[in-house]
């Protein structure tokens, strides 16, 4: 974790605006490739993620794909109703506002919690320690001046974001407790909350306005309504029927690797592959599914895309599902578009895959917790240990 002294440099500041907000708001992230603490905060992030990703997932939405199953799931046990409402939220500069102090006290507590006294030979005092380097003593220069950063942790910075959903976790128990009571689902996608409601939405306003009043560094900003964007997925509740089918920003451009790049042809296979399996996957209708493969197409057309490539790569996608497909750029049968789509939605996504391998890791090489201790988180987190555990 030593840093090379060759190439150790400040991170720096830059920023990048936000063009599908009002006003194009700037995201602050820090370039912390050559930073003395990069190494700790790898090394940290490779230890510390594996047990969030166990050990929250029933309350973590990964991508839009495990949005809908969820849904499917809440659907399935007659919870979805014509007046059920969506409630989407985020937090506003959730990296940038996380108190420091506070965040560490989380992440032993977190650790207490679910039985660590050690993590990979670690104790976790001595991780409080390497992380107090990276939230703490995080120095970065911008034009001719250095600057401490005294609240949040680097965007850039490998740690900060699982430290954010650490801290997240925490901050979320009572919300998480009411909607579990009421038998409504609650997920969280970092700083984006998906809710749902099956009570008025003076309440839910209520409920939400208290919310924003449980942190000082914590705001959000939400929407209500039947039919609600989540990160490329529009959601929308149809009489009591759900439907879902890809979202594409107002502000998205359609652009992706011109085809006349200098890449290896699977590339250009791979991006007509994943958009053509997102369609799958989002499209709750036939319809939809058509309109979004015709977007497709008009988007890899204008990045210079052959037709005859786009079709190939069509039929090439849809004959791994559909066997003696006959060639055509579009399945025109329902039933076989529905059949296809049923076997896509039993695959995990790759960013499952990634998320599940990474949680089967929260153990290994970890002794196991006692079970006494597990139980009894210790009451004073700034405060080490006096036995061994682990």
């Amino acid at each position: 974790m030593m840093p090379d002294r060759t190439n150790c440099e400040l991170a720096h500041l830059y920023f990048n605006p936000k063009t599908h907000k009002d006003g194009i708001p700037v995201r602050p992230i820090e370039s912390t490739i050559h930073a003395s603490s990069t190494k700790i905060s790898k090394f940290l992030d490779k230890i510390l993620r594996p047990i969030f990703d166990d050990k929250c997932k029933d309350t973590t939405i990964i991508d839009g794909a495990s949005l809908i199953t969820e849904l499917s799931k809440y659907n399935k046990k007659g919870l979805l109703k014509p007046t059920t409402l969506f409630c989407t939220f985020d937090i506003r500069n959730l990296y940038t506002m996380l108190p420091q102090e506070e965040t560490l006290d989380i992440l032993m507590t977190f650790l207490h919690a679910h039985g660590y006294r050690k993590v990979k030979g670690i104790s976790i005092d001595t991780i409080k320690r390497l992380a107090s380097i990276i939230l703490q003593d995080n120095v970065l220069a911008y034009g001719k001046k250095i600057y401490k950063q005294t609240t949040g942790g680097a965007m850039g910075s490998s740690l900060t974001l699982t430290l954010a959903n650490i801290f997240m976790s925490n901050w979320q128990k009572k919300l998480v407790e009411e909607q579990t009571k009421t038998g409504e689902f609650y997920g969280r996608y970092i700083d984006d909350i998906f809710m749902t409601w099956n009570r008025s939405e003076e309440e839910l306003r209520k409920l939400l306005d208290d919310v924003n009043t449980w942190h000082p560094n914590i705001k959000l900003d939400y929407k209500i309504g039947f039919s609600l964007p989540f990160l490329d997925v529009q959601l929308t509740n149809n009489n009591g029927i759900l439907s879902t089918c890809v979202y594409h920003k107002p502000s998205a451009e359609p652009y992706v690797t011109p085809f006349t790049s200098d890449h290896p042809r699977h590339v250009f296979s791979n991006i007509i592959k994943n958009f053509i399996e997102r369609a799958t996957r989002y499209s709750s209708t036939f319809e939809a599914f058509n309109y979004e493969r015709r977007s497709i197409k008009l988007m890899l057309l204008y990045n210079e895309y052959p037709s005859t490539f786009i079709e190939n790569e069509f039929h090439k996608y849809f004959s791994e599902y559909i066997s003696k497909s006959p060639f055509l750029p579009l399945i025109d049968d329902e039933q076989k578009y529905f059949l296809m789509r049923k076997q896509i939605l039993g695959q995990p996504t790759p960013r499952q895959t990634q998320v599940a391998l990474s949680a089967a890791l929260a153990d290994i090489d970890n002794d196991p917790p006692d079970d006494d201790e597990s139980q009894q988180p210790n009451p004073d987190p700034k405060k080490p240990e006096e036995k061994n555990s682990n």
